[in-house]
């Protein structure tokens, strides 16, 4: 049944126009483009607000009141060789996110040598609020060999992100990752 869905989703995506993209702050897609020293091959697609509204049944699971959804977008950078994440244009990266109002959450446990040539996937956390509702999330992980990132625009509760965790490729929220807030610059 979800292989059937899923594969009703990705011909919707394919036919459907990309009427609704999430917003982020201007540079950011340069940023990713040039975030390692490595070439790489880039693919991206997105869920629409209509899309979303023919799966809402899948995300809500009956708890609480729907979700507002207006997009999800996903992008994938794949690297022929293991990538070297170039600490200055993260930190444009971040740069970009603080001065348009996001908040920024990163895992704990990463040494500035883990991210630019990180073992394990590494998952930084932007959302930017409109009063207590989250109204754009970026979820940016990355790994060895490949980036990828996860826009999602709409109106959602905290507790909504848990309920989106595992759905659409995005990560399933991992019970002993631990998230703080960023250090101002960072």
């Amino acid at each position: 049944m979800k292989t059937c869905v899923l594969g009703v989703l990705c011909a919707v995506i394919l036919v459907a126009p990309l009427a609704v993209i999430a917003q982020e702050p201007a540079g950011v897609p340069e940023e990713l483009r040039n975030l390692t020293s490595e070439q790489a091959n880039h693919t991206a697609f997105t869920f629409d607000h209509d899309m979303l509204q023919s799966a809402a049944g899948f995300l809500n699971d009956g708890e609480g009141p729907p979700m507002r959804l207006n997009s999800i977008t996903f992008e994938n950078y794949r690297y022929h060789e293991p990538a070297f994440y170039l600490p200055e244009t993260m930190h444009a990266l971040v740069r970009s996110f603080d001065a348009a109002g996001w908040k920024h959450l990163v895992d704990q446990h990463a040494s500035a040598r883990d991210a630019a040539t990180p073992q394990k996937p590494l998952t930084d956390l932007w959302l930017h609020f409109r009063g207590p509702d989250i109204d754009n999330v970026m979820v940016l992980v990355r790994g060895v060999r490949q980036v990828s990132v996860i826009e999602v625009s709409g109106e959602l509760r905290p507790l909504d992100l848990v309920h989106l965790s595992g759905h659409f490729g995005i990560p399933k929220v991992d019970s002993g990752a631990v998230m703080v807030p960023a250090p101002p610059g960072r």
